[in-house]
């Protein structure tokens, strides 16, 4: 399908930041939104995308937000949800509250948005939903559990999306982001070429899945680097 219009919530400057500029070359209209819009000035001047601050947890907030969009470039055909939180030490120390909150970034939000996404996109029969995993969702890791919590409850949410909603036309995907992402603040070591995965590289890879002929979707894809361990 041609796209016309997307919507990326929990952008910041990596991943997001990739998949606006690449929506932005393609001729889509791109929407970004994160709790602090400040960081995304640079983004938009770049991509002409316009910022929207919403709290992903918030049920009037998101409705705000598709509300917005839907009036400055219409209902969005792809939306990506990249948002998440994670509160890090071993379960008898962990504070509920803050485990609460990283469960409520990682997959309430993810519902919220997605939700909103196929309200607008079962009426047109046809749009991509995009929820961006990590390897916490197919593999707990010690002191990581708010995280695990979260990511497992994501994956179970595009599956159960996609074979509920992919029967409708509309493309439900999940991506396992399986490895650290480079950024300025995480070089790629001189010594481990191309062991970080390049967020470009991602985003070409959501770009491809959103493109697949609709006789062979796939509703969760895996990247990782070449070097990095099973």
């Amino acid at each position: 399908m041609t796209y016309r219009s997307a919507l990326i919530v929990g952008t910041g400057p990596g991943l997001s930041a990739s998949l606006a500029r690449l929506f932005a070359r393609n001729g889509i209209a791109v929407s970004v939104a994160a709790r602090n819009t400040a960081k995304l000035a640079e983004l938009c001047a770049e991509t002409g995308a316009a910022a929207f601050a919403c709290d992903s947890t918030d049920p009037a907030a998101v409705a705000g937000l598709f509300a917005a969009v839907d009036a400055r470039q219409g209902a969005p055909d792809v939306v990506v949800y990249n948002a998440s939180n994670r509160t890090r030490g071993p379960v008898v120390d962990l504070d509920p509250a803050d485990v609460q909150r990283a469960i409520a970034v990682s997959a309430f939000g993810a519902f919220l948005v997605a939700q909103q996404a196929a309200r607008r996109m079962l009426k047109e029969g046809t749009g991509a939903i995009l929820l961006s995993g990590a390897t916490a969702g197919v593999k707990g890791f010690a002191n990581s559990s708010s995280f695990a919590m979260g990511k497992f409850a994501l994956r179970g949410l595009a599956q159960s999306m996609a074979r509920e909603m992919s029967p409708q036309g509309v493309h439900v995907a999940h991506f396992v982001i399986d490895g650290g992402i480079r950024s300025a603040a995480r070089p790629v070591p001189n010594e481990a070429p191309d062991s970080l995965l390049d967020p470009d590289a991602i985003a070409e890879t959501y770009w491809h899945v959103m493109h697949q002929h609709r006789s062979a979707w796939s509703w969760e894809v895996e990247v990782r680097p070449w070097v990095e361990k099973f």
